[in-house]
């Protein structure tokens, strides 16, 4: 399947069921990264909400008019002693195991990417474990940049 047959839209409420979906699936496949994660279920976005708000976009990417992928971009302030006063965070990237290595999250990426430069926001961020190393390639291919690193001990 190429490109061509994978369009890249804003999430409509009809979108909650599978991106509920796409969302316990994140959780999952991070599960492997994040041993701290409480057991199941457990919920990491306010879909519905964010489908409603003007400061966040989230998409969805489809072939064939059924749903593979997602991702979202909200607006954030920074911290009061840092520039610039706001940033795009993005999260929430998925695409179903088939579907991967098509470029789907760079076409996710992009969309996000104009509708933040749309509302005028310059700064874009992102978290990813630090052992994910193919989504840390696949964001630094993008132009992504390693910033602060946390870490933890638990005693």
């Amino acid at each position: 399947m190429s490109q061509s047959n994978i369009k890249i839209r804003v999430a409509i409420p009809e979108d909650l069921k599978i991106l509920k979906e796409f969302e316990q699936e994140v959780i999952r496949y991070e599960r492997s990264f994040a041993k701290n994660l409480k057991q199941d279920p457990i919920v990491y976005y306010d879909l519905e909400n964010y489908i409603k708000r003007s400061d966040v976009q989230i998409l969805v990417a489809t072939s064939e008019g059924k749903p593979i992928g997602s991702g979202y971009a909200i607006i954030k302030d920074s911290e009061p002693f840092k520039t610039p006063e706001q940033f795009a965070y993005l999260g929430f990237m998925y695409v179903v195991h088939e579907q991967r290595g098509k470029g789907i999250n760079g076409m996710i990426i992009n969309e996000l990417l104009k509708w933040a430069k749309e509302k005028k926001i310059v700064e874009i961020q992102l978290e990813v474990y630090a052992e994910n190393e193919s989504a840390l390639k696949a964001y630094q291919k993008i132009g992504f940049k390693p910033d602060l690193l946390k870490m933890r001990l638990k005693k």
